[in-house]
């Protein structure tokens, strides 16, 4: 039983995760173009329906799919292949010790929200988030090919560099913690948002909030994918499925930094000024409350969309979107709507309550998460890219020297 529910922890979670993926692309793509004053993406369509933009995600899958798998005659065909295969699952293995809600008890039986509930959380992502340096320096060196190499040593040479100032900015948090048990942090930092760590250790979070842009590779501190230098860095020489893997590590680690960033510095699944214990007390209410208002917005504003259809006059299908989507979110506030005048929500079990509670502390843990994401994106298309000796001047002569006061300054206070 217990395997059973760990292995579908672990699927869930990984999906969740994955999912988020084709979401972030549409997004960078509209953000992106929206901060220059375009449209985006909308030329990609089946029958028609583009979705917003949205098909070009799918477009892209098949197109790498089929796209011809080329292997250069210098590499070393099994490092070479395994590279962004390492990349990829070293991402999503960080996500194992992160907390999605608070846990539950059903039935006697105590049910966490983590993939993996293990007592060293801060330790395992460091040492599992530091092995990824390993799958971008095999695909440089493995790639036969000076950029690459080069692109590699980069990435090697600055993840070294940020990972220590993050590991000394998040000496502060567990001084203040007194554990390093990720579950246990967020617990410790409560609904009050005053007592959330990025109040209590501004600093620490600043510098933990860089460093992961470092890690992650993204402007401005994407170096070694410069372009400009390096015509694409490690992954030059990469093509088809091998370069989507690579792709696709670049977006899992934005989601799950995002979420290591919001359990040690945003309360995590805690809901503002709502603590766990009044979360499942008033839960009723909150249902009752809340299911005729998502009713209400659900169908005002599909009614709306409806209203817009064959507005633009396209004359192909795309005038007739808005009225796909307007009748899903019409029959689905009614349908909501149904279920809160029944009457059912005053007979629901305990059981039910529950996981109504967790899914909520999800929704909000997600919401988060999302916020940062975004963040992510926004600073891409803001900030322009370091020289290379100036992101190595901020990481040592900077970062880690802040991070080192900011670990003598509170455990001064603490001792106070």
């Amino acid at each position: 039983m217990a395997l059973a529910i760990d292995t579908i922890k672990v699927l869930v979670g990984s999906v969740i995760v994955l999912n988020l993926i084709p979401l972030l692309i549409w997004w960078e793509r509209k953000g992106a173009a929206y901060i220059q004053d375009r449209r985006g993406p909308n030329r990609a369509n089946i029958l028609g329906i583009k979705l917003g933009g949205f098909i070009h995600s799918l477009a892209d899958v098949l197109k790498l799919l089929f796209k011809e798998d080329i292997i250069p005659s210098k590499a070393h065909r099994f490092i070479y292949l395994m590279a962004p295969v390492i990349v990829l699952v070293v991402a999503i293995s960080v996500a194992a010790v992160i907390p999605f809600a608070a846990p539950l008890s059903i039935g006697g039986y105590a049910l966490t929200f983590q993939m993996a509930d293990v007592n060293v959380g801060i330790l395992y992502i460091l040492a599992i988030a530091s092995l990824g340096v390993y799958g971008v320096m095999l695909a440089g060196w493995s790639s036969g090919s000076g950029y690459s190499l080069f692109g590699g040593l980069r990435a090697s040479a600055q993840m070294i560099s940020y990972e220590v100032a993050m590991g000394l900015a998040l000496v502060g948090v567990i001084l203040y913690a007194g554990t390093i048990r990720l579950d246990e942090m967020v617990s410790l930092q409560g609904a009050e948002i005053w007592n959330w760590y990025f109040v209590r250790q501004p600093m620490a979070f600043i510098l933990f909030l860089v460093a992961l842009f470092a890690e992650t590779n993204r402007n401005p501190f994407d170096l070694p994918e410069g372009e400009s230098e390096l015509v694409a860095g490690y992954h030059t020489e990469y093509s088809s499925m091998k370069f989507a893997l690579f792709f696709m590590a670049e977006y899992v680690h934005i989601v799950v930094g995002s979420m290591i960033l919001v359990s040690l510095f945003f309360g995590g699944w805690q809901i503002p000024f709502l603590a766990t214990e009044d979360l499942h007390k008033y839960m009723p209410l909150i249902l009752k409350i809340s299911l005729p208002a998502a009713a209400f917005i659900l169908i005002t504003g599909g009614a709306k969309l409806f209203g817009r259809t064959r507005k633009f006059g396209w004359g192909d299908l795309r005038d007739y979107e808005p009225a796909v989507g307007g009748a899903v979110m019409v029959l689905t506030g009614i349908a909501i709507a149904a279920v809160a005048a029944s009457g059912v929500l005053c007979i629901l079990p305990d059981w039910f309550l529950s996981v109504s509670a967790a899914l909520l502390q999800f929704s909000i843990f997600l919401a988060k998460t999302l916020f940062f994401c975004w963040f992510f994106i926004w600073v891409r298309w803001t900030l322009p890219r370091f020289r290379y000796d100036q992101l190595m001047t901020l990481g040592w002569k900077v970062m880690v020297p802040l991070a080192l006061i900011n670990i003598l300054v509170t455990a001064v206070i603490i001792g106070l």
